[in-house]
């Protein structure tokens, strides 16, 4: 405790946040925009890096469940360490939950990495606003025995529309993010359907076939697809 109180003691002032979903905070990179955690894997690992050139931060990372309340099933560590500038750090996440996930799906979490620029000694002295920014990337609980591909998810996909609304069925085990979502020529908000779930959002009188992309499990985007009846 007294360490994070010293490391703590180099980067007051930091009074203004800004969350990001993106995998970059200010200078600070993340080395992957999502997270797989396959059951049975001691620790998943994930490089945090400084490309700034003069800039230090103090990185805090901690896993939140879908609720956004700070989850006990996974530690990380380091929790709080600095980073240098031009220099790179590992985060490794360890699952040591004890009531059972789901064993037919994926269970999803988030990765929180907020990232506190140091303050000078004559900064603190002045009224310089310093802003932290914190990502946030999903991770994913993977049970092991899944029957199906993860990559043959999006494929899985059903849609209808019917009274204004989009309806998503998703049979898999699996997550589908759908991204470039668009009906007709008109983009939507993009959108996360979970595993053996149907969901559904307000599109008005929208009409025409629904056209998605998807995000693998390394974060690339799938090709445009269009999703079936």
């Amino acid at each position: 405790m007294i360490a994070h109180k010293n490391i703590y003691s180099l980067f007051m002032g930091a009074a203004l946040f800004f969350i990001t979903t993106a995998a970059q905070a200010g200078g600070v990179v993340l080395g992957a925009t999502r997270v797989i955690y396959p059951q049975g894997n001691k620790q998943v690992s994930l490089a945090v890096t400084n490309t700034d050139e003069k800039a230090i931060f103090l990185i805090q990372s901690w896993i939140t469940d879908s609720a956004e309340k700070k989850s006990s099933d996974f530690v990380v560590t380091p929790p709080l360490f600095k980073l240098l500038p031009k220099k790179e750090n590992t985060l490794r996440m360890i699952y040591v939950g004890t009531n059972p996930l789901p064993s037919d799906r994926e269970s999803v979490y988030y990765l929180n990495a907020k990232a506190i620029p140091a303050v000078s000694e004559e900064a603190q002295k002045s009224n310089t606003l310093q802003i932290a920014t914190q990502s946030v990337i999903k991770l994913f609980f993977r049970p092991q025995g899944l029957p199906t591909a993860s990559a043959d998810a999006p494929a899985s996909l059903r849609c209808n529309i019917e009274r204004g609304m989009l309806k998503v069925s998703n049979p898999s085990p699996y997550f589908v993010t759908m991204v470039n979502l668009q009906i007709g020529k008109t983009k939507i908000a993009n959108m996360m359907v979970p595993p053996l779930t149907t969901e559904s959002v307000d599109v008005g009188n929208l009409a025409g076939n629904v056209v998605f992309q998807s995000i693998n499990d390394y974060g690339s985007q799938t090709k445009p697809s269009i999703c079936p009846t």
